[in-house]
């Protein structure tokens, strides 16, 4: 019997080096050492093996297996390794990669958006948001606004059935700030605005204004001043010049428009208006310390200033877009240029 389980080891051995792929090998592993392999028959054997020579014979018997099932297990790894490797040889490296899917980008009014928050950020400005359904109070009144004033006609702003209305710019967030937090306060605010325009070329009943107020002891318009002009400036880049025109909002008193002129903006060759800002009105204070029930905004100790310009009409004149609605189209072939 040892002699026959010599001759198996041998065979099997053989089977293993002789396997040209991993079934030819799993074709061997289980003729030798399946269950009704050529092994497990030599154990059925053992009984008919006299006493006196069954110690010899099973240790001979467990040899032969340990050995051909470590072959089998060596030789599993190495025919997979060979045939990855010829499947990699059978690759011609210099035929075209296959296309990937398109990486999407973000919606210029987007990138234009983060890189104003990335200045304003630097000059320690935190941001704030509001709800875009506001009321009366919040949109109209505590920001001095008259009761005939034309932006409260119901031709020019979307009224909502419970007297509530779509805010009509984000000023609304700078007295929702001063309502919950005293001074100072140093804060934009980008977001949704809502006015009832006709919608055209350089209209949409929907945009985007990024506002921001200042309140704190001893701001001047200097500050405001120096704090836009900076802006602009690394907004637009180098050469950009900046100048305050008087104007009236009812919110802010002086109040200016601000234009700038750089070689960013239609080379350059004139002014372009971009800008609305001032100096908080006292009346803003009052109307927020009898909200509040304190003297927190007293105008008497604190100052500031407020500004705010249109991302839609900033991103037009950046890009010189012929069309607002450009922007809101979604049109893929327009979009495709800014990524």
């Amino acid at each position: 019997m040892l002699a026959e389980l010599d001759l198996l080891q041998s065979e099997a051995l053989a089977a293993v080096t002789a396997a040209a792929d991993a079934p030819a090998l799993e074709a061997a592993r289980v003729k030798y050492l399946g269950r009704q392999g050529a092994l497990a028959s030599f154990g059925e054997k053992m009984r008919a093996v006299p006493k006196e020579e069954r110690p010899a014979a099973g240790k001979r018997l467990n040899e032969a297996r340990s050995a051909i099932t470590a072959a089998f297990d060596a030789a599993a790894p190495a025919l997979a390794g060979r045939a990855e490797a010829d499947a990699l040889a059978a690759v011609d490296v210099t035929l075209p990669g296959t296309p990937m899917l398109p990486v999407g980008a973000l919606h210029p009014l987007t990138q234009l958006q983060d890189r104003a928050v990335q200045i304003f950020r630097r000059l320690g400005f935190a941001l704030a948001d509001g709800p875009d359904v506001e009321d009366e109070w919040h949109c109209f009144d505590a920001l001095n606004t008259p009761p005939d004033h034309p932006a409260r006609n119901e031709q020019d702003t979307f009224y909502l059935p419970d007297g509530r209305l779509l805010r009509t710019h984000t000023s609304t967030v700078q007295i929702r700030v001063m309502e919950t937090q005293p001074p100072p306060v140093r804060v934009i605010a980008p977001g949704a605005a809502y006015r009832r325009d006709e919608v055209d070329a350089t209209h949409l009943a929907q945009f985007n204004q990024m506002e921001g107020l200042v309140v704190d002891q001893g701001v001047t318009l200097g500050d405001m001043k120096g704090t836009l002009e900076f802006f602009f400036s690394e907004l637009f880049g180098p050469g950009t010049a900046v100048r305050f025109r008087p104007h009236f909002f009812p919110f802010t008193e002086p109040s200016f428009e601000v234009d700038v002129k750089t070689p960013a903006l239609r080379g350059g060759e004139r002014w372009l208006e971009i800008c609305g800002c001032g100096m908080v009105d006292p009346a803003v204070y009052a109307a927020v310390n009898a909200r509040r029930g304190d003297g927190a905004y007293d105008a008497e100790v604190v100052s500031g200033y407020a500004f705010g310009f249109g991302l839609e009409r900033l991103a037009m004149t950046l890009l010189g877009l012929p069309d607002i609605r450009l922007l809101v189209e979604n049109d893929v072939r327009f979009l495709e240029q800014f990524r």
